[in-house]
């Protein structure tokens, strides 16, 4: 646009597609007529007859303009440059101050590829000349580093990619192919689509490029037909230009590919351009991404009324006709009412941005010039004023919102489509829409047809998905592509890592196949519970016992059976299974550190002194009936040396070494065992696992084989003397509750085993005091008559003469 010195805005250029001319006349530059880019052009005439002939927007000011055909990257150059120029010449100034610069047109709208209008931009933006584009959608263009003065009236392909990834998981389509147009578009529209779609877990099981010089079932369009087929991916994502897109499809249906989704971008969507190649009706499902559709009132009605208008008649143009003022003409035509081009759905959509671009030039102007109070100031128009007012501008077009962002992105949304076969002819509807802040979708699912049976809506994953508490073990390169192997117990399926079971803590626990861990259940054995009370009465009725047996021989201390048992010795065996009795309280409750330093200690400290007792007791009345007579100076310095006493004293003394190393170097502490049960903690001492509890167990059985051995050689001893049968069932029914418990224990490692423990340690005391003092206890309470010297005499008489006579 320019603001001449007449006061009024004369000429606006304006860059359409390739045959953006006179409706009248065809391009030396193409063969065909491009109906497309004559409604673009069309559209671009109306707005400004509009705007011209309103008194609202730009009153006493009149819009001019300028069409250059860019069929090519040449004549794109040539556009920007002729508008660049000073007017009146052909030449660029130069200047230090280029938001100074007065250039032949103030504002651009157009072009229609990604690769012009880079190019376009680039020439421009260092003149802040404002590039409204209603085509090109790259991500790029919206970079202001680089292109300061670009903005486009369609939403950028960063908006386009996540919504193609929302309509991909909303589908929880996750292995798909995709294809690109080799061009600006395509290749920065599959790049963007690959890392988008990659970090929200889609797999790109096929890339692929169609090249700008490929042709229908040429050899790399069959090469690309092949490795499309072979990936086996049910969606297929084509980011392409049409013309690229009608090439691929028309591949496509040559090499038979069907039972597909193919999804469309925005450039090829609704275009019949695609609908139209022959048999495409049988490839499958259409998907699509496509601005929403708004018309421009009263275009068609424009449209139709300018081809009235004209007469003419198709015919060779003049001598040197210029169509625009860079194509030469060979042909001239003119259209029919009923010849005229169709207007379709994707014509008037890319003709409502065309119609959107040069209203907001219109109130960047309105604003620019002062036009609110009823007339515009007729100062100069320069290009970076203008690019301030119309990255400021938010007006209302027919209900549409127009303003742009910081990166001159407009704040339009998309529509998702479906193409439609089920008519006589090929539509499409609107199934869904997406919405800002956050990009979500609204998606009527069940307005698709399908290509499937029953209206099935496709998958299309590289592996299914796993059983709940199933971890993804990937194969190969792409994560989609997996094995299901079941979590082990004691590991859980975290739902964010589903290509790993993770261990459970220490605390918790977790079944095979868990996808979540539990708390473990801390047990022990506590004093409440039945089988606790049941230990708890039998040992405390033992220890009860135990003192008024000691009572019961110190009362009758001098009598002939105490002195027998061994006097004043019953009492330290006595003390000792008391001493013993008192520690296997210890084995109920929560353990702590005294329990578990004093527990087997005691007793196997007290089960070593009365065993000691019990051995040299037994011992002794050998020694006496057999062998003082023959060994009479051994046995004097026996009793002269007290050697009961001393055996007595060395053996306990060495056991109570064991127990002091025992504590010393392999202390016995309280501990939570995790390795037992899967879904419990036990709480335990650590010492039935140490060295010292086996050289304590070692050291008192071999006291018990001592004893029997020596009660044993006295088997024929006078009868009151005579303890090896009572001796034997004590140490038999010691050795079979440790083996019993060893047995169990070896099965069983449950909350239980301390009781078992328990049970153990008080049939071994039981045992040792019932074939010990029970007997006695029953002669001095029961048999009076035979707790007397006569009677005992009489025994030893009876002895002596038995081994007389032997």
């Amino acid at each position: 646009m320019q603001k001449p010195h007449s006061g009024h805005l004369e000429r606006e250029n304006q860059v359409p597609d390739p045959t953006a001319v006179p409706p009248l006349r065809k391009s030396t530059w193409s063969n065909s007529f491009n109906s497309h880019g004559y409604h673009l052009f069309q559209a671009m005439r109306f707005s400004i007859e509009e705007i011209n002939n309103s008194t609202a927007l730009l009153p006493n000011v009149t819009l001019g303009y300028e069409l250059y055909d860019v069929c090519s990257e040449s004549a794109s150059v040539y556009a920007m440059l002729r508008i660049l120029s000073v007017p009146g010449t052909h030449h660029i100034e130069i200047q230090g101050d280029t938001s100074r610069y007065s250039p032949t047109a103030v504002a651009v709208i157009g072009p229609s590829s990604t690769n012009h209008a880079t190019a376009a931009a680039s020439m421009l933006s260092p003149f802040l000349v404002p590039l409204i584009s209603y085509k090109p959608s790259s991500e790029t263009l919206g970079v202001k580093r680089q292109y300061p003065s670009f903005l486009h009236t369609i939403p950028s392909d960063k908006y386009q990619v996540e919504i193609m990834v929302l309509l991909l998981q909303s589908f929880g389509w996750v292995w798909i192919s995709l294809v690109g147009s080799d061009d600006e578009y395509g290749q920065l529209g599959v790049q963007a689509l690959e890392n988008q779609g990659t970090q929200q877990g889609i797999c790109i099981a096929f890339k692929g490029i169609v090249p700008s010089s490929a042709r229908p079932g040429d050899d790399s369009m069959w090469n690309m037909m092949s490795r499309l087929d072979w990936a086996r991916t049910t969606v297929v994502v084509v980011f392409s230009s049409r013309q690229p897109a009608r090439v691929f499809f028309e591949s496509v249906v040559l090499a038979n590919l069907t039972a597909k989704v193919w999804i469309a971008s925005e450039d090829w969507a609704i275009s019949t351009h695609l609908s139209s190649v022959p048999g495409i009706w049988g490839i499958g499902t259409v998907l699509g991404v496509a601005i929403q559709q708004r018309t421009v009132p009263g275009l068609k009605e424009f449209e139709e009324a300018y081809v009235r208008a004209d007469k003419g008649i198709q015919g060779p143009c003049p001598r040197g006709s210029w169509c625009s003022s860079n194509q030469l003409c060979r042909e001239c035509q003119a259209f029919t009412a009923q010849e005229m081009p169709t207007f379709g759905a994707f014509a008037m959509s890319n003709s409502y941005n065309v119609y959107r671009a040069v209203y907001a030039v219109a109130h960047g102007l309105h604003q620019l010039l002062g036009c609110t109070s009823g007339a515009c100031s007729r100062g100069q128009v320069y290009p970076g004023q203008l690019l301030e007012q119309i990255h400021k501008v938010n007006f209302l077009l027919h209900e549409d919102v127009v303003t742009f962002n910081d990166n001159g992105d407009p704040l339009s949304s998309y529509d998702i489509i479906a193409w439609d076969w089920s008519g006589p002819k090929w539509t499409f509807q609107v199934i869904g829409s997406s919405r800002w802040s956050p990009v979500r979708l609204d998606i009527n699912k069940t307005k698709i047809q399908w290509h499937g049976k029953d209206n099935q809506v496709p998958t299309s994953v590289c592996s299914s998905n796993c059983l709940e508490g199933h971890a993804q073990v990937i194969v190969g390169v792409h994560h989609c592509c997996f094995e299901c192997v079941p979590c082990e117990a004691g590991t859980f399926l975290n739902k964010s890592d589903p290509h790993r079971c993770q261990p459970c803590g220490k605390e918790e626990w977790a079944p095979k196949r868990s996808q979540t861990c539990f708390p473990r259940t801390v047990v022990f054995l506590a004093w409440h519970e039945p089988v606790s009370w049941v230990l708890l009465a039998a040992n405390t009725l033992l220890l009860l016992v135990v003192v008024g047996t000691a009572g019961l021989f110190a009362w009758h201390l001098e009598t002939p059976v105490v002195r027998s048992a061994g006097g004043k010795l019953c009492f330290l065996m006595l003390g000792s299974l008391a001493v013993g009795s008192c520690g296997l309280y210890g084995f109920l409750g929560k353990p702590t550190l005294i329990m578990c330093l004093l527990r087997q200690t005691l007793f196997a400290l007290g089960l070593a002194i009365f065993l000691s007792c019990l051995t040299i007791r037994s011992f002794q009345l050998v020694f006496i009936f057999k062998f003082s007579a023959k060994l009479p100076i051994f046995y004097r310095a026996w009793v002269q040396h007290h050697g009961a006493g001393l055996f007595v004293v060395i053996s306990s003394t060495a056991q109570l070494l064991i127990c002091l190393t025992w504590l010393a170097v392999w202390t016995p502490l309280p501990t939570r065992e995790y390795q037992r049960f899967p879904q419990l903690v036990m709480l335990d001492c650590t010492e039935a696992k140490s060295l010292g509890f086996v050289l304590a167990f070692i050291y008192n059985s071999l006291l018990s084989v001592s004893t029997f051995a020596c009660s044993y050689l006295g088997k024929d001893l006078p009868e009151n003397y005579n303890e090896a049968k009572c001796v034997t069932f004590s140490l038999l029914l010691n050795f079979v509750s440790w083996i019993a418990f060893f047995t169990t224990a070896s099965v069983y490692q449950g909350k239980y085993l301390p009781a078992v423990t328990m049970l153990a340690a008080l049939s071994c005391l039981s045992g040792g005091f019932s074939g010990y003092f029970l007997p006695k206890c029953y002669v001095i309470l029961c048999r009076p008559d035979l707790n007397s010297t006569a009677y005992f005499q009489a025994s030893i008489q009876e002895y002596t003469r038995r081994c007389s006579s032997t």
